[in-house]
């Protein structure tokens, strides 16, 4: 039985990252947070005084979120894994029975580490190892997440974002909690209460769309994603998710995804394939969520049109799908262009191209000093090499998160953001602390896929443009070989349909038995 306040610990690793980048992610760049002084300082909801922080006893191993990006390492990965096993050994050793109740397992769900397939089953078979069998355990992730039958065994509550653009984050990795915690407090003497394990039902999905194809914000994706509220509502039904998968790695486990979880098996199968037939009724009407053309195309309409600002997403290098950020094609293709050689020319911003030594030379000339730098394409040199540019230092900032040093250079009318690190340009003051004025520029061009809601809500218009990179959109020119065949759309006619049978996952402590799926 339970304690009546059960000792849950926290650990997990997320980082959502690209197989088509030739960047890769190092251990500094998950940033961890050690303890349950640095964890519960993230996570408001677990802390004292809040109604979950109160009604559990939360221990933080170690959690670390990077920026998304190229393939971690498999030196990284060890150390930060090794980390946590060793953590979690001594939370489980510091208690008077040696035995946890819970763990949040904090996590994305893309994670893809050099040697490893399934890098988050991976990392859960190694902490399940000390926890052992009989720990429950809640694991929370982003809808772009992959859930093999393997991972999903592992875990004994699993659940998603329901929001493209994100903005439900706190309210999953709450929910996750609050879920986990509501079945601990359950008391296994009290015959009128569930079982502390609740059943799973997984589809998998033959599809694998990039995030730019199923914004919820728009259909199919709207009204599917809607409809997980409903069924979460039906008799027997505890947690209802959809994920959508990642579509910028190469790994059996990329694909959608359906888990439900509960209490009647039956509930929860038809829950699952309601919502799997749902996703897979609907897998020919996912489209992009703007107009989309090639750069040039994105900027002779720009010029065209009169809506200010107007935005464009050079959306091959996305950072914050896991590109590399470093790919100069899009400056370089930008600066060619005579419309914006003078000053006097349409006002751009283009953000953003990394270059220490760029923004080191620009640093000690000052704002107002004419220079001439070099940046980009250090890390990815496979699209475009550096770039060369004279112009004036506009501005310059110091201590960003990511970014550490940015520096904002004019050349003729457009005003570059050279950056010592990647960065994600996602709100209004990014670009206000560098003394630039977006909603008052004719044309604002973001290392991005779908517009983040402030610049979405900034856009007087905008395009998504079809660039080149490691999440490059045109995902049937980047090369998967290792993916489950057939899939949705690198084959656009099915001999027959798709098994959306609900597969029953047997709970956490019973083995994995049969094919994998």
């Amino acid at each position: 039985m339970v304690s009546k306040r059960p000792i849950i610990a926290i650990a997990g690793l997320a980082c959502e990252t690209s197989g088509f980048t030739p960047s890769r992610t190092l251990a500094p760049a998950f940033h961890p947070l050690r303890g349950d002084e640095e964890i519960q300082g993230k996570y408001p909801f677990i802390r004292a005084g809040s109604p979950l922080g109160d009604a559990a006893d939360w221990r933080g191993a170690l959690i670390g979120h990077a920026l998304p990006g190229g393939i971690v390492t498999r030196s990284a990965y060890e150390e930060l894994a090794d980390e946590i096993v060793q953590r979690l050994q001594a939370i489980v050793d510091g208690l008077p029975n040696h035995h946890l109740d819970g763990l949040w397992f904090d996590i994305h769900g893309a994670m893809c580490v050099e040697g490893i397939d399934d890098a988050e089953f991976d990392l859960l078979r190694r902490v399940r190892a000390v926890i052992g069998p009989d720990v429950i355990v809640s694991a929370s992730m982003d809808l772009h997440g992959n859930v093999s039958r393997e991972l999903a065994h592992q875990t004994d509550l699993i659940t998603c974002y329901r929001t493209a653009p994100h903005v439900d984050v706190m309210e999953t990795k709450e929910r996750a909690c609050r879920n986990l915690v509501n079945l601990l407090t359950q008391t296994s003497s009290d015959v009128s209460k569930p079982p502390r394990r609740p059943l799973k039902a997984w589809v998998p999905v033959p599809v694998l769309l990039p995030g730019e194809q199923t914004s919820t914000r728009l259909e199919p994706a709207k009204h599917i994603y809607e409809a997980v509220p409903e069924v979460e509502k039906w008799e027997g039904v505890l947690d209802a998710v959809i994920w959508v998968g990642y579509a910028w790695a190469d790994e059996p486990r990329n694909r959608a995804a359906i888990v439900v979880t509960g209490w009647d098996q039956a509930a929860i199968s038809k829950a699952a394939q309601h919502l799997a037939k749902l996703f897979w009724d609907a897998h020919r009407d996912f489209a992009f969520v703007a107009p989309t053309g090639s750069f040039a195309e994105c900027l002779d309409a720009a010029l065209k049109s009169s809506a200010r600002p107007y935005f464009i997403s050079d959306s091959g290098d996305n950072p914050t799908a896991g590109g590399s950020g470093d790919v100069s094609w899009g400056l370089t293709q930008l600066l060619a262009r005579p419309e914006f050689q003078t000053e006097d020319g349409p006002t751009v911003i283009y953000a953003s191209v990394p270059g220490p030594e760029a923004v080191q030379q620009a640093v000690e000339a000052g704002v107002g000093a004419r220079v001439t730098v070099t940046a980009g394409a250090e890390v990815d040199n496979l699209h475009a090499g550096p770039i060369t540019m004279t112009g004036k230092v506009h501005s310059i900032k110091d201590g960003d998160k990511h970014a550490e040093v940015e520096v904002v250079l004019q050349v003729g009318s457009v005003f570059a953001i050279l950056t010592k690190l990647r960065k994600p340009y996602h709100l209004e003051r990014d670009f206000t602390d560098l003394q630039l004025e977006p909603r008052k520029s004719n044309i604002v061009i973001v290392k991005i896929g779908y517009l983040e809601p402030e610049l979405y809500d900034m856009a007087a218009d905008w395009m998504l443009g079809l660039t080149p990179g490691g999440v490059d959109q045109d995902l049937e020119r980047l090369g998967h070989h290792r993916i489950r065949r057939p899939m949705w759309p690198f084959e656009k006619e099915f001999e027959e349909q798709p098994d959306l049978s609900a597969r029953i996952i047997p709970m956490s402590n019973v083995p994995l038995t049969g094919p994998d799926e």
